[in-house]
C-alpha cells in the first residue's frame, strides 16, 4: 500500500484545491507552465465537449486557453473546466466586441475566472494597412483599460500580416508602439512571427517587456517563408521539434524576458497525436 501513498496524497491535496500544477511538458531546461489552447481540439470540443475535456485531461494538461464556450454559459463552462482538472487562464474574442462593447468581454472573462483576454485577429481587407492598425491599437487601448477594471489582463496574439513594412520597421512595430504597455499585452506565436520571414528571439529581445503569453507551434519541414497573409495550411503545423523553428534558442530567450504561460497551439487534423509528441519534446530539450 505504501507505493500508492503518493497518488493518495496528490488526490487529497487537489481536493483540498492545494494541489502543485503537473509537470507534464517540462524538463530540465524548460519549466514551463505549458498549457493547451482549446483550438487545438476544436473538432473534438464541437461534437462532444466532454470528450474533448477528456483528451485535455488525458495530456496531463492544466492550463487551458479558451477559443470559445460551445454553447455554454460563461459561468457553467468555467464549472465544466474546474469538474474535469482545468485552469482557465485566458481567451480570445472577437475583435469587434472589444470594439462595440469591451464591458461585455470584461463580463464574460470574469465569468470564465480568466487572469487574460485578447484577441488573434484584426479585421482588414486586403493587405494591412497603418490606418487599419492605428484603429486597432485605440480599440486595444480602450478595451485594455475596462479589462483592467476587473483585474485582467488584455492581449493581442500576433498573426503575421502585421509584418509590413512601415518606417524603419514594420505595422507591427507601430502596433506595440501605439499600446499603451500599462494595458496592452502580447502573445507571441511562434509560426506566425517565423512563417512570414522574422526572427522570434529577435523579437523577443527586441520588446521584451511586451511579450507576456506564448503559442508554441513549428512549422513543417519545406514549407517556404515569406508570406503576410497570416494564412498557410493548418497540416503545416507539426510535432515541436521536428519542424523548422530553433526551439532551444526560442525557449531560453523567452525564460530570460519571464514569458508567464506557455500553450502548445497546433491546428492540424492530426493534433491529438502530435500534441503528445510536443510535450515530450518540451520535457527533453535543453540549452
Amino acid at each position: 500500500m505504501k507505493r500508492f501513498l503518493p497518488v493518495a496524497v496528490c488526490a487529497l491535496a487537489l481536493l483540498s484545491g492545494c494541489a502543485t500544477k503537473p509537470t507534464v511538458g517540462t524538463g530540465k531546461s524548460f519549466k514551463g507552465p505549458v498549457g493547451l489552447q482549446l483550438y487545438s481540439l476544436r473538432a473534438q470540443f464541437t461534437r462532444n465537449v466532454m470528450q474533448g475535456l477528456e483528451i485535455t485531461k488525458g495530456y496531463g494538461i492544466h492550463d487551458v486557453e479558451l477559443a470559445g464556450t460551445y454553447n455554454q454559459r460563461p459561468e457553467l463552462f468555467r464549472q465544466t473546466l474546474l469538474a474535469a482538472g482545468l485552469n482557465p487562464v485566458s481567451a480570445h474574442f472577437d475583435f469587434t466586441r472589444y470594439r462595440d462593447n469591451p464591458e461585455g468581454v470584461a463580463e464574460d472573462a470574469q465569468k470564465l475566472g480568466l487572469k487574460y483576454s485578447g484577441l488573434a485577429w484584426i479585421p482588414h481587407t486586403g493587405a494591412f494597412d497603418e490606418q487599419t492598425c492605428r484603429a486597432a491599437a485605440a480599440v486595444f487601448n480602450h478595451a485594455g483599460q475596462v479589462l483592467a477594471k476587473s483585474g485582467i489582463r488584455f492581449f493581442y496574439h500576433v498573426h503575421g500580416y502585421e509584418f509590413q513594412p512601415y518606417g524603419k520597421g514594420t505595422l507591427l512595430d507601430l502596433l506595440i508602439k501605439e499600446t499603451d504597455p500599462k494595458y496592452v499585452t502580447f502573445q507571441m506565436d511562434t509560426t506566425w512571427i517565423y512563417y512570414p520571414g522574422q526572427d522570434p528571439v529577435a523579437w523577443l529581445n527586441k520588446y521584451p517587456d511586451r511579450w507576456e503569453l506564448m503559442h508554441m507551434k513549428d512549422l513543417k519541414q519545406g514549407v517556404a517563408r515569406g508570406a503576410l497573409t497570416g494564412n498557410t495550411d493548418v497540416n503545416n503545423d507539426v510535432p515541436l521539434g521536428t519542424g523548422q523553428l530553433d526551439w532551444p534558442a526560442i525557449l531560453k530567450t523567452a525564460k530570460k524576458i519571464g514569458i508567464k504561460y506557455y500553450f502548445i497551439e497546433d491546428e492540424s487534423a492530426a493534433a491529438p497525436q502530435q500534441i503528445p509528441q510536443s510535450l515530450r519534446y518540451l520535457e527533453q530539450v535543453s540549452w
